[in-house]
């Protein structure tokens, strides 16, 4: 399965679920990247693009606006793919507090 872990910067959350499920189970493909052009410059991480939203068997937000982000730019076509995972943005990247949030609320290790 292709699994993609989407937040606002592709910095904290998803870079670090991407790294987290990795190591926890390799039989699945796994990715990340951020959704706003703007921090994603700013960060030199990787940007959404809608080949990445295709290639994703699964895809995880982290927000309410990154699900609205993605239907502004590309309707209604992904959402069955797309689980919020409600983690906010406070959070730095390998915080123990979110490496145990994620491996609460995915059920992919």
């Amino acid at each position: 399965m292709n699994i993609l872990f989407l937040c606002t910067a592709n910095i904290q959350r998803s870079k670090t679920a991407e790294e987290v499920f990795r190591a926890a189970n390799n039989n699945h493909q796994y990715k990340s990247a951020g959704l706003s052009e703007k921090y994603v410059s700013k960060a030199n991480s990787t940007l959404c693009t809608e080949e990445m939203l295709q290639w994703a068997d699964r895809i995880y937000v982290f927000e309410q606006q990154h699900i609205e982000r993605i239907q502004k730019h590309t309707g209604d076509v992904y959402l069955p793919k797309i689980s919020n995972l409600n983690i906010p943005d406070n959070y730095q990247y390998f915080q123990r507090e979110l490496v145990l949030l994620l491996l609460e609320r995915c059920d992919l290790a």
